[in-house]
């Protein structure tokens, strides 16, 4: 029907969409801001990226009113029109742009394997718009986003650079340029490293960061890669510090290609495309092996099934599905004829975290009797606000659990008077 794209059921969304909760709530502490951008641009933007004569067997195009289009299959061309969109100042740098946009790439059918490739997908994408002073910071701060949710997950993972490939745009400096900020970017990783020449975009150098799953297969999810190619093809640029021109500023090298066609006191930024789901799709599918349907609390589609010990017991058991699903978890109830016990093995089977058994005298106490997933017997009777505040502390991620204070004021230089 639709070889390639997934039909996401509702226990799937529960688990995607928390994937992407995540991001969003890293990235709100960690200086990014969401767009969104279009599905679909005519030919004109991939020929001015350079993704129309090096990418394009692998886009999905079709004619609108006699026009060139085409599914896009990177959000970078479209973030370089934001960019570019109105003046920019050094005092907006870095600029951090996220996108959850859906994408579409023809990958060969023979080449397509479950959720980790796939035609339709849509990955945790950003790029970050910076001055060249900033780039070490701004990928040791990706790297560093990277291992903090990979840690968060228990993934171990390779890092690797990968150098100019054959079918390249731009000039050598600059790639040379830019694969050198990336190695010492590893380098001060305090983490090993290997090589892969002639591997890197056709735009640009990256650090490819893959996931072995729970068999040891390899999957190539994160990513940080350095452009200095797009700015110069959308003609990008922002306003440098009091108004210097790019001829007097020496506090970095400037090729000629970079000043080309830029007024006086303006300079290029850099773009940084990072990603570290990758394609949330592959990541999924990385989890589902990874976890063995075991799923975390705070990521788990089943997160409680409630059983009546009997008929009587209905009405109860369905105020405490009511009462706990208000709050926000992923709560069933189990009305059906079947013995109890049956009712618990099938909750057991199909790896619900939590398996709460009512009867009158929980009803009476306003209580629950608690299983826990994994162990045989129950693990004692409990209020339902405490359940609901067991539930809450486990239902964030520790990236997400930690702390959000904010930090305190201290001026970095003396006010002026």
């Amino acid at each position: 029907t639709s070889p390639g794209s997934c039909f996401w059921t509702a226990n799937g969304m529960r688990i995607y969409n928390r994937l992407q909760e995540l991001m969003r709530a890293e990235y709100r502490v960690r200086g990014f801001e969401e767009v969104m951008s279009p599905n679909i641009y005519s030919a004109e933007i991939f020929k001015r990226s350079g993704h129309y004569d090096n990418y394009r067997e692998d886009m999905y195009g079709f004619n609108v009113e006699g026009q060139e289009w085409f599914l896009k299959p990177m959000n970078c061309p479209g973030h370089c029109m934001m960019f570019g969109s109105q003046p920019r100042s050094y005092r907006e740098l870095p600029m951090r742009l996220a996108d959850f946009g859906v994408l579409h790439r023809n990958e060969l059918s023979g080449t397509l394997a479950g959720l980790t490739r796939v035609r339709r997908f849509q990955q945790d994408d950003a790029h970050i718009f910076c001055t060249e002073d900033q780039i070490k910071d701004e990928v040791s701060s990706a790297l560093k986003f990277v291992f903090d949710i990979y840690s968060m997950f228990g993934f171990e993972f390779t890092l690797a650079l990968s150098t100019r490939p054959k079918k390249a745009i731009g000039n050598i400096e600059l790639w040379d340029r830019a694969e050198q900020q990336l190695r010492e970017a590893l380098d001060g990783t305090g983490k090993q490293w290997s090589l892969k020449k002639g591997d890197g975009a056709f735009y640009g150098p990256k650090i490819d960061i893959q996931l072995k799953d729970a068999i040891g297969r390899g999957h190539q999810c994160g990513t940080v890669q350095l452009d200095f190619q797009l700015p110069l093809r959308f003609d990008l640029r922002y306003l440098s510090e009091a108004g210097e021109s790019t001829e007097n500023d020496n506090t970095v090298s400037v090729t000629r290609d970079e000043q080309r066609d830029l007024p006086a006191g303006f300079r290029r930024p850099v773009i940084l495309h990072r990603a570290i789901l990758g394609s949330v799709e592959r990541m999924f599918g990385v989890l589902c092996e990874h976890y063995s349907g075991k799923w975390p609390f705070w990521l788990s589609p089943r997160q409680c099934m409630v059983i009546p010990v009997s008929d009587d017991a209905f009405e109860y058991a369905s105020y405490v599905k009511n009462w706990l699903y208000a709050k926000g978890y992923h709560v069933e109830v189990n009305l059906s004829n079947k013995t109890m016990n049956k009712k618990i093995r099938e909750a057991q089977i199909d790896q619900y975290n939590y398996i709460l058994v009512v009867g009158q005298e929980e009803e009476n106490d306003m209580t629950v009797n608690v299983r826990l997933r994994g162990q045989k017997r129950p693990v004692g009777t409990k209020g339902l606000q405490e359940i609901a505040d067991d539930f809450e502390e486990m239902n964030s991620p520790g990236a997400l659990g930690k702390p959000k204070t904010p930090p305190i004021f201290r001026r970095a230089s003396a006010a002026n008077s």
